[in-house]
C-alpha cells in the first residue's frame, strides 16, 4: 500500500515511461528488421542492386513502323461452319499506329501502363540478337486459345458474376508477366449481323472488366468473329478495349493499323504481338488503306513485312494467327509452310487458333509452334475434344530462346479447370502424338524428341 495518493500517482508515471520504453523499443527493433528484409529483398531482385549489370528498365518502348501497302493478296475464301458454343517489373506497352490502345489502365491483376504512340525512328531500337547469348533475364509469356464471353458463356456470367470463368484458372492467368487470348467476338450493342454465317455473335462491354482483371493482357481480333457485327461492331469493340486497358492486334480502321504490332515490355525484354488471320469469310472483312477490317494472311507477304519491321524494334516478336480447319487435330499443310516462313522472317514464336480444338507443337530453328490452343473459354457445355484446353507457358530469354511448359485443363460450365493425374496425362500423351518431332512431358514441358 502507498503512503500517499502523491507517492501512488509518481509510481504510476514510472510504470508508464517503463511501458512507454519498452514498446518503442520493441518498435524500433521492428522497424530496423523491416529494413533489413527489404535491403535483402531489393538485392536478390534482378541481379541485385548491387549488380553492375543491372539496369534500369526503359519506361516507354518505340513501335514498329509498317512498309508501304503492298499489292492485296487474293480474296479470302470461305470459312467453314463455327463450332458451337509473375516476382517481375510491371509490363510496358505501346502500339506502333493508332490502333485504338489508347492510354488507358484500369488496374488487373498486372499493372501496365500505355505510352501512345512512338516515332520508331527516334526510338531506341530493341536489337534482338539471334546468334548472341541469352542474357540472366527472362520474361514468361501465357497464351490461351479462344475466348466468347457471349452465347451460353454469357448466361453463366449473368448467374455466377463476370469473374466466373476464370476462377480455376487464375493463377495461370495472373502469375506470368504477359498472357494473350484470342477474343473472338464483337464487343458491342449495335451492329448489322453479318449474312450467311451459321454463327453470329456479339457481347457487352461489362464483361471487359473481369477479364482484364483475370490477367490478359493482350488479345488478337485477327479471327472469323470480329466483324460479325459489321464496321460498327469493329470499332466499338476496339473502344471498349482501350477503355478496359485491355491491348489489341490484328484489326483496324485501315491496313496499317490492322498490321501494327503491339509492343509490351517486360523486365527489360521488349516482345512484339502480330495478329493475322488466314480465315476470313468475304473479301470485304479485309482491312485495307481505306477500309477497317482485319489483317489477313492468305498471302504472307504483308505479314512477313510487319515481323521484320516489328524485329527492329524489339526482342521477340510473337505472331498469332488464325488459320486451320474446325474440328482438326492435325495442321494444314499451309499451316506448317507459314510458320516457317514467319520464323524466317524473324518470329520467335507462333500461337495459333480457329480450330477448337488443341492441335501440335513443333519446333523449327529453335523457335517454337503451336499450331492451335483450342477453346479456352468459347462453351458452357464443350463436347469432346472442344472441351479439353489449357495455357501455354513461354520462359523467354532477350535472345529470344524460350523453354515451352503446357497445363492442361478441362472446360465444363464455362470454367476452364487445371486437370492431373490420368487426366493430365492422357491429354499430355495425345499432345505429344500430335506433334512433330516434340515431346510433351509428364510435367508438361516441351522439348525435342
Amino acid at each position: 500500500m502507498y503512503s500517499s495518493r502523491s507517492e501512488a500517482h509518481q509510481h504510476e508515471k514510472r510504470r508508464r515511461k517503463k511501458r512507454f520504453r519498452l514498446l518503442l523499443t520493441v518498435n524500433l527493433m521492428i522497424v530496423g528488421l523491416i529494413v533489413v528484409l527489404i535491403a535483402v529483398w531489393a538485392s536478390v531482385q534482378d541481379g541485385g542492386l548491387f549488380n553492375k549489370n543491372n539496369k534500369p528498365q526503359t519506361e516507354e518502348s518505340a513501335a514498329a513502323g509498317h512498309s508501304p501497302d503492298p499489292t492485296n493478296s487474293s480474296a479470302g475464301g470461305n470459312s467453314s461452319a463455327e463450332a458451337s458454343p509473375e516476382a517481375s517489373a510491371a509490363p510496358v506497352e505501346t502500339s506502333a499506329a493508332d490502333n485504338g490502345n489508347s492510354e488507358a489502365d484500369n488496374g488487373g491483376t498486372k499493372e501496365d501502363s500505355s505510352s501512345g504512340q512512338s516515332d520508331p525512328s527516334t526510338s531506341p531500337s530493341g536489337g534482338s540478337s539471334s546468334s548472341g547469348g541469352a542474357s540472366g533475364d527472362t520474361v514468361s509469356l501465357a497464351f490461351v486459345g479462344d475466348i466468347l464471353l457471349a452465347e451460353s458463356v454469357g448466361d453463366m456470367m449473368k448467374q455466377y458474376g463476370d469473374d466466373y470463368p476464370y476462377k480455376e484458372a487464375l493463377f495461370h492467368l495472373s502469375e506470368p508477366d504477359l498472357t494473350a487470348a484470342n477474343l473472338e467476338y464483337p464487343v458491342t450493342n449495335r451492329g448489322v449481323p453479318a449474312e450467311d454465317k451459321q454463327f453470329v455473335f456479339k457481347g457487352d462491354a461489362g464483361a471487359l472488366p473481369a477479364l482484364k482483371d483475370s490477367g490478359i493482357d493482350i488479345v488478337t481480333l485477327a479471327n472469323n468473329h470480329t466483324l460479325d457485327q459489321g464496321v460498327e461492331g469493329l470499332l466499338d469493340t476496339m473502344t471498349h478495349l482501350n477503355k478496359a486497358g485491355i491491348n489489341h492486334v490484328g484489326a483496324g480502321k485501315n491496313d496499317t493499323e490492322a498490321f501494327a504490332p503491339v509492343i509490351k515490355e517486360a523486365n527489360g525484354i521488349k516482345v512484339a504481338y502480330i495478329g493475322v488471320s488466314r480465315v476470313v469469310p468475304t473479301g470485304d472483312w479485309k482491312a485495307d488503306k481505306n477500309r477497317a477490317g482485319v489483317a489477313e494472311t492468305y498471302d504472307t507477304t504483308r505479314t512477313k513485312a510487319a515481323i521484320k519491321k516489328a524485329k527492329e524494334n524489339a526482342d521477340l516478336v510473337v505472331v498469332m494467327v488464325h488459320w486451320g480447319i474446325e474440328k482438326a487435330e492435325t495442321p494444314e499443310q499451309y499451316q506448317r509452310d507459314f510458320a516457317r516462313e514467319y520464323i524466317d522472317s524473324g518470329a520467335d514464336l507462333v500461337i495459333g487458333s480457329h480450330p477448337h480444338v488443341l492441335q501440335g507443337f513443333e519446333q523449327y530453328k529453335g523457335k517454337w509452334i503451336a499450331y492451335s490452343l483450342g477453346n479456352f473459354i468459347f462453351s458452357a457445355y464443350p463436347k469432346g475434344a472442344t472441351a479439353d484446353t489449357g495455357v501455354l507457358n513461354a520462359v523467354c530469354s532477350k535472345s529470344g530462346d524460350c523453354d515451352l511448359k503446357f497445363d492442361p485443363m478441362n472446360n465444363n460450365l464455362a470454367q476452364p479447370k487445371p486437370v492431373d493425374g490420368d487426366k493430365a496425362k492422357t491429354l499430355l500423351d495425345h499432345l505429344t502424338a500430335l506433334s512433330f518431332g516434340v515431346k510433351v512431358r509428364g510435367d508438361g514441358t516441351i522439348a525435342p524428341k
